[in-house]
C-alpha cells in the first residue's frame, strides 16, 4: 500500500505513553480469567463484552476508572503510528467528499492509541476486544499490538489488512453518522438474541462493504493500491469471519451466534464496496442473500 508522503490526520490520540493498567469497573479490578470469559461469552452470544464484565463485577453501567495522560500525536519517528494516521486521514477525504456529493457533512471521528486498557465513553476498553468503535464519544479505539495477533496468530499479514481494519472501524462511524446503527441498538432487547445476532451481522457486513466504498474511492484518487494489496484485505476478512474465529476456538460453527457474519460473507461485501465505491449498493439490511 502507497501511504508514505501522504496526509496525517489531526484527529489521532495518543494515549500509549501513559500505559495501560488493569480496567476497573464499579471500583472493583477485573482479572484476565474473567475478561475471557467476557470475550466468549459476547463472541457466542452477541453481547457487548463491556456490558458482561460490568456484571460480573457486580457493576451497573460500565464506568472507566483509568487514569491517563494529556492526549498527544504520535512521535515523527513513530512508522505504525504515523501509518495510522495517515489511513485515517484517507478515509476522511473519502467520507467528506462521498457526503459532500449527498448534500450532507461528514463529521470525522477520533482515533485513539492506546495500549492495554484505557477510558472510554462506553466503558474501559482492553486491547484482548481488539479494535472497536465508540458510538457515544464517536472515537475509534486500537492497541497496535493487535496487528501482530492479526500477523502471527490469524495469519493476516500486510499493511493493506491493517488499513482495512481501520476502515471498518470508520464504517462502524459512516453508521453512526447516518443513524443505522442506532436504529439496530434500538431494537436490543425487543427481539431475541437470534434475531439481534442477525442485524448485528447485517451492520457489520455493511462496515465491511464501507471499507469497500473507502478503497474505491482512495485509489482511484491516489493510486494507493499495489499488488497484493486486495488479496490482503480479502484474507484478513476471511479470517475474521466468525466461523473461521470459531474453527480456530475449536468449537463447532454455530451460525445462529454469528454477529460479525462469515469468511465468505465479509469478503462478498468488502468486495461489493471496492467494486461498485457506491454506499447505496451497501444496504445488507435489505438484501436477501448476505
Amino acid at each position: 500500500m502507497k501511504w508514505e508522503g501522504n496526509r496525517e490526520s489531526d484527529n489521532v490520540e495518543d494515549r500509549r505513553s501513559s500505559g495501560g493498567g488493569m480496567p476497573v469497573f464499579g471500583g472493583r479490578s477485573i482479572g484476565i480469567g474473567t475478561i475471557v470469559i467476557a470475550l466468549l461469552g459476547g463472541w457466542a452470544l452477541g453481547i457487548n463484552p463491556l456490558t458482561i464484565l460490568s456484571l460480573l463485577s457486580g457493576g451497573g453501567v460500565p464506568t472507566a476508572q483509568v487514569q491517563q495522560a494529556p492526549a498527544q500525536r504520535p512521535p515523527a519517528d513513530d512508522t505504525m503510528g504515523r501509518f495510522v494516521a495517515t489511513v485515517l486521514a484517507d478515509t476522511e477525504d473519502v467520507w467528506q467528499g462521498v457526503f459532500r456529493e449527498g448534500g450532507a457533512t461528514y463529521q470525522e471521528p477520533r482515533l485513539v492509541l492506546f495500549r492495554g486498557a484505557t477510558p472510554t465513553a462506553c466503558g474501559t476498553g482492553q486491547a484482548a476486544m481488539g479494535p472497536f468503535y465508540c458510538p457515544a464519544d464517536q472515537k475509534v479505539y486500537i492497541d497496535l499490538g493487535f496487528y501482530e495477533t492479526l500477523k502471527s496468530r490469524l495469519g493476516a499479514p500486510g499493511d493493506f489488512a491493517q488499513a482495512y481494519v481501520i476502515a471498518h472501524e470508520v464504517g462502524h462511524h459512516v453508521q453512526h453518522q447516518l443513524g443505522i446503527s442506532g436504529k439496530v441498538d434500538q431494537m436490543r432487547g425487543r427481539v431475541s438474541q437470534a434475531e439481534y445476532n442477525a442485524l448485528s451481522v447485517r451492520l457489520e457486513l455493511q462496515a465491511d462493504c464501507f471499507a469497500g466504498v473507502w478503497a474505491h474511492h482512495a485509489h482511484n484518487a491516489r493510486q494507493i493500491l499495489e499488488q497484493g494489496d486486495v488479496e490482503e484485505a480479502m484474507n484478513a476478512a476471511a479470517k475474521i469471519g466468525d466461523d473461521a474465529l470459531q474453527r480456530a476456538g475449536g468449537g463447532a460453527v454455530v451460525p445462529e451466534s454469528f454477529t460479525h457474519g462469515s469468511s465468505a460473507q465479509r469478503q462478498r461485501w468488502f468486495n461489493n464496496g471496492l467494486q461498485n465505491g457506491n454506499i447505496k449498493t451497501c444496504d445488507t439490511f435489505s438484501s436477501r442473500n448476505l
